[in-house]
């Protein structure tokens, strides 16, 4: 399992521009976990036979599941941990295969005062094929207070799992 490093940006250390990506291959594994959690089990997900029939001509992965990573950078990268999601819109463009290699891709494209949130652009790539855009509104948390003067914006958080 890969797991994205943590690191944490703090209202304070948002700017228009900042931009954080996650590559991930999706694997049959992941399509069929994702749908145990979600309880979505439509066969264009998971059944070859069923999928083959269909205009996708296999198995594709669910949209949510490439839409989870988008907030795999929220929650990770960009804002990071600590970040909440007040909206998110999905446009799906194309669909994504198993074996397929997805770079989601987050921007901030607004820093709005008012309750310390940014409006961020949210992209999901196989190639040079958007399959996923949209866009997000999350919450970042302020700077605590002992850290206001000093310390490091976008400081990486040290895993401490083995």
């Amino acid at each position: 399992m890969t797991l994205l490093p943590l690191q944490i940006f703090y209202f304070e250390d948002m700017r228009v521009g900042m931009t954080e990506t996650y590559s991930k291959v999706v694997k049959s594994s992941d399509v069929v976990g994702f749908a145990e959690i979600s309880g979505d089990r439509n066969p264009v997900h998971l059944s070859e036979h069923f999928a083959a029939k269909t205009p996708f001509g296999g198995r594709i992965a669910h949209g949510l599941y490439t839409a989870s990573l988008i907030s795999a950078v929220i929650g990770t990268r960009l804002p990071g941990p600590g970040a909440i999601y007040v909206s998110q819109t999905l446009y799906f463009k194309a669909p994504v295969k198993i074996g397929d290699t997805v770079v989601a891709t987050v921007q901030v494209t607004e820093v709005i005062e008012k309750g310390r949130r940014a409006k961020l652009l949210c992209k999901c790539s196989v190639g040079d094929t958007i399959v996923l855009e949209g866009e997000a509104v999350v919450k970042v948390p302020a700077r605590p207070a002992a850290s206001q003067h000093g310390g490091e914006t976008g400081a990486a958080i040290a895993e401490t799992e083995g």
